[in-house]
């Protein structure tokens, strides 16, 4: 390898692990073995011959089994959709119908052998569905395609895939719906509306607390009257995600609330505040009676983090509020949208 860097010319790749150096046309065989790359003259200027040395050499190396070596893509196909059966049913699903397109848009052909199926004709295949699919989708064609060929080196089929070098798509963001303060206190309004529904009071405060104090469906169902710490004016709640306990304070906010539960005797030790496990079905009525977008009960921790952040909220702050611990990282990336308006008005604070 050393000395074919001081010469002129370059390698040039021709085929899986096999090479031809531009200077003198000689074929080498380049592979891996346990990480570490190998650079092997084949020492002949004739493909055929050099196929078979390569050949040779892989299967010396127990890269590959000689009588796999001719094994077909239609043969490697039905060997994957054999293996599905491992899978959920949703993916095994999704795999199945990206094998049927697989079929009959690869232009090469199904009788093609394994080996000699390269990374470029795999862009151009991934390239033909490009337009019409979002990131997303092809990334689950990318995963196909890397998937498929690592069963090949799996079964010595061939020695390296040459899907290796594909590389999955950056997201799109979703557009995620998150209420204006005044429509949340608008659906809480025609929430509590709902008088002929035994249960609108209790969503309605379920709901208005979620929205006020910034907590979730999983926080709220875990709260007992004793989590409701008035001495210190502080709410205790336990985070699902990151199995931990944290503090927010009583928010001004979500004070009339409290105070409302609190004079009807609600706090109680070792009883839930909320009877209601989540307001998902009220949520959803009460905006399309509204006419407002569909909010999940996501929206409404997003309606916190929101209006917080416009308050002028600094993040470490609100992801200790959000039981967070990685200093407002996630907040600030999450909420990018509005970290403009926060700037300018930080820079206010210098003036």
């Amino acid at each position: 390898m050393g000395k074919a860097h001081n010469r002129s010319g370059e390698f040039r790749k021709v085929g899986q692990n096999l090479f031809r150096y531009s200077a003198n046309k000689v074929y080498y065989a380049i592979y891996k073995i346990a990480g570490k790359k190998i650079w092997k003259s084949l020492e002949t200027t004739d493909r055929e011959l050099a196929q078979r040395r390569l050949k040779e050499e892989l299967g010396k190396n127990g890269l590959v089994e000689p009588a796999k070596s001719a094994m077909t893509l239609a043969e490697l196909l039905a060997m994957y959709e054999s293996s599905l059966q491992a899978f959920a049913v949703r993916t095994t699903a999704t795999r199945r119908s990206i094998v049927n397109v697989f079929k009959t848009t690869w232009n090469p052909g199904l009788a093609i052998p394994v080996r000699t199926i390269t990374a470029g004709q795999l862009q151009l295949w991934l390239g033909q569905h490009r337009s019409r699919l979002k990131n997303s989708s092809l990334n689950e064609y990318i995963r196909f395609v890397r998937q498929l060929f690592f069963l090949a080196v799996s079964h010595k089929v061939i020695a390296e895939s040459p899907a290796a070098m594909l590389k999955q798509l950056r997201l799109e963001k979703p557009m995620r719906a998150t209420p204006t303060w005044d429509q949340f206190q608008a659906i809480v309004r025609n929430i509590r509306e709902q008088t002929q529904n035994a249960d609108a009071e209790e969503s309605a405060d379920l709901v208005e607390f979620m929205g006020t104090a910034g907590v979730g469906t999983a926080e709220c169902s875990g709260l007992r009257g004793e989590h409701f710490d008035f001495a210190r004016q502080r709410i205790v709640l336990y985070r699902m995600k990151t199995d931990q306990g944290y503090e927010i304070p009583m928010f001004q906010q979500v004070m009339p609330l409290i105070e409302k539960w609190r004079a009807c005797g609600r706090f109680r030790v070792g009883e839930p505040v909320f009877h209601i496990r989540e307001p998902k079905k009220s949520l959803a009525n009460a905006c399309k009676r509204l006419g407002f977008p569909h909010f999940s009960p996501r929206s409404l921790r997003r309606c916190f983090v929101t209006r917080a952040v416009e308050r002028g909220v600094d993040f470490k702050t609100l992801a200790s509020w959000q039981g967070h611990q990685d200093g407002g990282v996630l907040i600030a990336r999450t909420y990018s949208h509005l970290r403009t308006e926060h700037s300018d008005r930080m820079a206010l604070k210098l003036t």
